[in-house]
């Protein structure tokens, strides 16, 4: 099992969270290494389970990182990590949605300095670690303290893949890895060497769905990771049940992710119903080809 930081009792770790289980995992990862949590939620539906598990918990408007970065410095927070599921697509396709959301003086700027040249997940993340890193506050690598939770080397399922899957993981790996440094999606769906569909903006559900709808149910096999190049502190792949639901649903037979890039939200869960799915799960080495 790959292992945990060294303990640092009694500092304080901020969560900055989204909707979803994998804030639970890390304030329980972050707990486990012996540290404070300070929960700050961007919006209403995170895990109820998560307030419990923070020494100390409060809300922040989803669209100004300066909050975010002032209450969590005010008890005593330098580092904090940003996980949890915000729908992009709602926010990147709709100014309205923007305003409803009364963003800061300084996202307003930042939506209008970028919105012709580069709305991508990396740049528009990046920007906002900036704004916060001024103001006394770093984000760190989301998978640092829930290492039990990332796909690992190698067959994951007791099911194993058969040579027509392991040829097209083989054929779609290099895509997927160059689609990921140009920030395009993290995840595509493979059949017969043939690349079926890409994820954009959509995220990776719709695009399962999608997938599923054209290909009729018939066997396919979906891709999903980042290269070792891509910035762990944020948007990093993510994977769990419901992907697996999906992915039964739409016909798939196969799911490969990048080894130690690519979080598994109730990784033991997801294995189990991967398996009772007929679904063979496999980790391959970001940076390689599988043999």
């Amino acid at each position: 099992m790959p292992l945990r930081p060294e303990p640092n009792q009694g500092q304080t770790v901020g969560l900055i969270a989204g909707a979803g289980r994998l804030p639970v995992l890390q304030a329980e990862g972050l707990r486990a290494a012996g540290l404070n949590v300070a929960g700050l939620r961007l919006i209403p539906e995170v895990d109820p389970a998560l307030p419990g598990l923070c020494t100390s918990f409060g809300t922040a408007p989803l669209l100004r990182p300066a909050t975010w970065a002032r209450k969590l410095v005010r008890v005593g927070v330098r580092e904090a990590v940003l996980v949890g599921k915000i729908e992009k697509h709602d926010l990147a396709t709709n100014p309205v949605t923007w305003a409803r959301l009364i963003p800061s003086p300084g996202v307003v700027r930042l939506f209008w300095q970028i919105r012709k040249r580069d709305m991508r997940s990396q740049s528009l993340l990046n920007h906002i670690a900036d704004m916060v890193s001024t103001r006394g506050l770093e984000l760190i690598d989301t998978t640092r303290y829930i290492p039990e939770h990332l796909a690992t080397q190698g067959v994951m399922t007791r099911r194993k893949p058969t040579d027509r899957q392991r040829s097209d993981v083989t054929f779609g790996w290099p895509i997927l890895m160059r689609l990921n440094e140009l920030d395009v999606g993290q995840a595509m769906a493979v059949q017969n060497a043939d690349v079926a569909a890409v994820e954009a903006l959509e995220g990776t559900d719709r695009m399962i769905e999608r997938t599923g709808m054209m290909l009729k149910g018939k066997g396919w096999r979906m891709l999903k990771g980042a290269p070792a190049s891509k910035d762990p502190r944020f948007d990093v792949p993510t994977v769990g049940l419901r992907t697996i639901e999906l992915l039964k649903a739409a016909g798939a037979d196969c799911l490969a992710l990048a080894a130690g890039r690519v979080i598994m939200v109730d990784k033991p869960k997801v294995i189990e119903a991967a398996d009772a799915a007929g679904i063979c799960v496999l980790g391959v080495e970001p940076s390689e080809a599988p043999a």
